[in-house]
């Protein structure tokens, strides 16, 4: 199985980046794993701010740095007595995107727990073409926090479509939610259907071919489900046809699943170039926590 020993959340110290944070506490408890709090001070604002001041005058800024010190240090102290974990503390300035990377990539972290509603800082990174770069660079992966951190995680649904990155986010969920029922979901369509059928083809001879596509995926995944290792007690099989994307939000509706584990990219080429739609998708139009795997 994965193991998590260095766990890192971002923060914008916003009441909604604090469910990131106190997610990844009660990761880093159940996994004893280390837990680092990172907040990336924007550097342009820093700088406006310098530049309305003068430059003869830097109280300001300096008093500012002090609260978010402050601020950060408050944070770990109630991390530290609600959960029985001291976090360290990472405080830098730069610019959003690279700094935080940098940051995570020098806490050698093997997952990094972001909020899905920050005030500015994560809002920022989750937007558009942002977060895609953060996806498409962040070395481990990234769970984004939607749901309040009530309980561990007792419902996960995993995609799958059978290329590489499935049995690692089939392991890592295992991993992540020890105690948590896993679904594991693949959505086909039979090649060229709308072709078939424009060009004639009867609809039984097109449920046939439903049949056989749908009968070679549940094998295709009794065996992936083998390698994962995970109990076949804690495991759900789902095979259905339909469209990827809107078929998972439907089950995770069905199943009142908390996490999705998806991986960042999916079968196709052109899947390879930047994070695949159906997890931008997901990313946008689902309620429960998302962890994209690399």
């Amino acid at each position: 199985m994965t193991k998590l020993n260095r766990i890192v959340a971002a923060t914008d110290l916003s009441a909604p980046a604090r469910h990131a944070v106190e997610r990844a506490a009660m990761i880093a408890v159940d996994k004893d794993a280390c837990l680092t709090l990172i907040h990336v001070a924007s550097q342009a604002p820093l700088a406006q701010l310098r530049q309305l001041l003068g430059t003869g005058d830097e109280r300001v800024a300096e008093a500012l740095q002090a609260t978010l010190r402050e601020a950060m240090r408050d944070l770990g102290e109630s991390v530290r007595q609600r959960f029985a974990v001291a976090p360290a503390i990472d405080l830098s300035t730069g610019d959003l995107l690279p700094a935080l990377l940098a940051r995570v990539d020098a806490a050698q972290a093997d997952l990094l727990v972001l909020g899905a509603r920050g005030a500015s800082f994560l809002r920022h990174i989750l937007l558009g073409s942002t977060a895609e770069r953060l996806l498409s660079s962040a070395r481990p992966p990234v769970l984004v926090v939607r749901l309040p951190p009530h309980e561990p995680y007792r419902c996960v649904l995993v995609p799958v479509d059978f290329s590489p990155v499935s049995l690692r986010s089939l392991k890592l969920a295992a991993e992540i939610a020890p105690g948590a029922v896993v679904t594991a979901m693949h959505v086909f369509e039979v090649p060229f259907e709308g072709q078939l059928r424009y060009a004639g083809v009867d609809e039984a001879k097109i449920e046939h071919y439903r049949a056989r596509a749908a009968a070679q995926a549940q094998a295709d995944l009794a065996g992936l489900l083998e390698q994962s290792g995970i109990e076949p007690g804690r495991l759900r099989l789902v095979v259905v046809n339909g469209d990827v994307s809107q078929r998972i939000l439907e089950y995770e509706q069905e199943l009142d699943c908390e996490l999705i584990v998806v991986g960042k990219h999916g079968a196709g080429v052109f899947e390879e170039l930047l994070i695949g739609s159906t997890t931008k998708h997901l990313l946008a139009e689902s309620q429960s926590d998302v962890l994209v795997v690399t």
